[in-house]
């Protein structure tokens, strides 16, 4: 892949049809960002990671704004086409599930802002996609993502579990491929 001179920047070639998928962890302290290629083979490469720490804001307000600016930005600046996110669970603290859906209403609109369709994730999906079981734990999902994207040294919770959101998605989305049936049609209806 050519590289872009001003940013360095890795460009899939026009000969290649890779995808480029922007996978995000929202969190209302920290929101993890992941960014991957995947080939027609199914192919995984390492783009970008980052964990954007936002507990730092006088407000939690300017903490949303953080989250959508911060997006936007990387969004701008490594042209993903297609985005996974993870599902918000039930928490105990209801303050604390409504502070984390605000942060995830706040990156799907930096997404959606950005023309870009979201496919949310519950996390054992992604667990199950990349451990092998959803009930798989944070250290095995930073293990398999150093692995599977031959990542070097420590990688950071929130930007593993990132990154896990769009390998998911890319697993995801070559079974749509090739079953040929859209993702809403998977569950058995009762």
């Amino acid at each position: 892949m050519p590289a872009l001179p001003s940013t360095g920047l890795q460009v899939p070639s026009p000969a290649s049809r890779a995808v480029r998928i922007i996978g995000i962890d929202p969190g209302s302290q920290r929101t993890g960002v992941g960014i991957i290629d995947v080939d027609d083979a199914g192919k995984l490469s390492h783009v970008f990671h980052v964990a954007l720490a936002v507990a730092g804001e006088a407000s939690f307000p300017l903490r949303l704004k953080r989250i959508f600016d911060e997006l936007c930005d990387i969004i701008a600046a490594h042209q993903p086409t297609e985005c996974g996110i993870e599902r918000v669970f039930m928490a105990k603290n209801a303050d604390s599930a409504l502070k984390l859906g605000q942060a995830r209403g706040a990156a799907i609109c930096a997404v959606a802002s950005r023309g870009i369709e979201v496919h949310e994730y519950a996390a054992t999906e992604v667990k199950q996609a990349v451990v092998g079981s959803g009930r798989g734990d944070k250290t095995q999902v930073q293990h398999m993502m150093g692995v599977l994207l031959a990542l070097k040294g420590p990688l950071q919770a929130d930007a593993a579990d990132a990154l896990a959101v769009a390998v998911a998605h890319a697993h995801t989305r070559a079974s749509m491929v090739r079953v040929g049936i859209p993702r809403t049609a998977w569950r058995r209806r009762r």
